[in-house]
C-alpha cells in the first residue's frame, strides 16, 4: 500500500514540475549593465507604446550622460507641472495622455527606488488630492513611468514631485 503512495506521490510531483516549466516564465531583458528591464506584453499593459520621440530623447540623454557613471547613493529630483512640462530638477518630461508622463535620466535607473508625490510645482497651497504610481518605463532603461489619478480613481492631469535614488 505504501509503494502506491510513493510512486503516486512521485508521479505528481514530476507532473507538477512539468506543468511549472512547461507554463511559462518571466520574461527580462537584460539592461547593458547587467540589470532587468521590463519587457513589454503582448496583450497590452498600462503603459503607452515607446514613441519614436521617446526613443530618440532618452538614447541622447543617455548619451550625454555615458561620460559618467552615476554613483551609488546618487538621487535625483524632478518636479512636473500638470501639463507635463517640467518646473525645475533634472531629466526629460514627456507626456502621452491624460495623467501619463515619463521622466528621463542621463543615467540607466532600472535598479533606483522610485517614490513620486502629487504635488504642486509652487510653494502656494496644498494640492488638490490624488493618487500617482511609478514604474520603471517599458523598453528604456533610463525612464520612469508616473501616473496620476484624481480621489476618484480616474486617471487625471495632477502636477507631482519624483524622487529617483540610485
Amino acid at each position: 500500500m505504501t509503494t502506491i503512495f510513493r510512486r503516486k506521490a512521485a508521479a505528481v510531483a514530476f507532473a507538477v514540475l512539468a506543468l511549472s516549466l512547461a507554463g511559462g516564465g518571466v520574461a527580462v531583458a537584460k539592461a547593458p549593465d547587467g540589470g532587468s528591464q521590463p519587457v513589454a506584453r503582448a496583450s497590452g499593459g498600462s503603459q503607452p507604446p515607446v514613441t519614436a520621440e521617446s526613443a530618440r530623447k532618452a538614447k541622447a540623454a543617455l548619451a550625454a550622460g555615458a561620460q559618467a557613471t552615476a554613483a551609488a547613493g546618487t538621487h535625483y529630483i524632478t518636479v512636473v507641472n500638470a501639463n507635463g512640462t517640467r518646473a525645475r530638477g533634472t531629466g526629460t518630461v514627456i507626456k502621452y495622455g491624460v495623467g501619463q508622463y515619463e521622466v528621463q535620466f542621463p543615467y540607466n535607473v532600472t535598479r533606483g527606488v522610485y517614490v513620486a508625490t502629487i504635488g504642486r510645482p509652487d510653494s502656494c497651497c496644498v494640492p488638490a488630492g490624488g493618487e500617482v504610481a511609478v514604474a520603471p518605463r517599458l523598453l528604456t532603461p533610463n525612464g520612469v513611468f508616473v501616473q496620476t489619478r484624481n480621489s476618484a480613481g480616474v486617471a487625471a492631469d495632477l502636477p507631482f514631485h519624483l524622487v529617483v535614488h540610485l
